[in-house]
């Protein structure tokens, strides 16, 4: 199996969610959204950033405005519509519900004891 591969896919399940939370904090230009997500170490395309935000325009979770640039044409910026932010609220409750999943099945608090197949609490 590849590594590459997986952590790919396991950046995907998440890259909704992430692009939702930068756009919940107020207007966004596509541009921005990149930005952040590489700062946050989460590179993302703008081939890959713009059908999902189209997507999630559709959805009726963004909405966006046209502003004039004085460089260029004019740019697109996106915002959350009630309809998204209802399901940013789900998305976040379902993140902090996997997290904390995740977090207790890793975590070195427990240790498995493969010959039983029974969990041992170490504390």
């Amino acid at each position: 199996m590849d590594i590459q591969n997986t952590q790919s896919q396991m950046r995907k399940g998440v890259l909704e969610f992430c692009i939702l939370s930068i756009i919940r904090q107020g207007e966004v230009y596509p541009s921005d959204i990149v930005d952040k997500m590489k700062g946050a170490n989460l590179n993302i395309l703008e081939g890959t950033l713009y059908p999902l935000l189209t997507r999630l325009k559709n959805a009726g979770y963004l909405t966006y405005r046209w502003v004039e640039s004085n460089s260029g044409p004019p740019r697109k910026y996106f915002l959350m519509t009630e309809k998204g932010l209802q399901f940013y609220t789900e998305l976040e409750r379902t993140w902090n519900e996997l997290a904390d999943a995740v977090k207790k099945l890793t975590s070195s608090e427990i240790n498995i004891n493969i010959s039983e197949g029974t969990p041992n609490n170490n504390q």
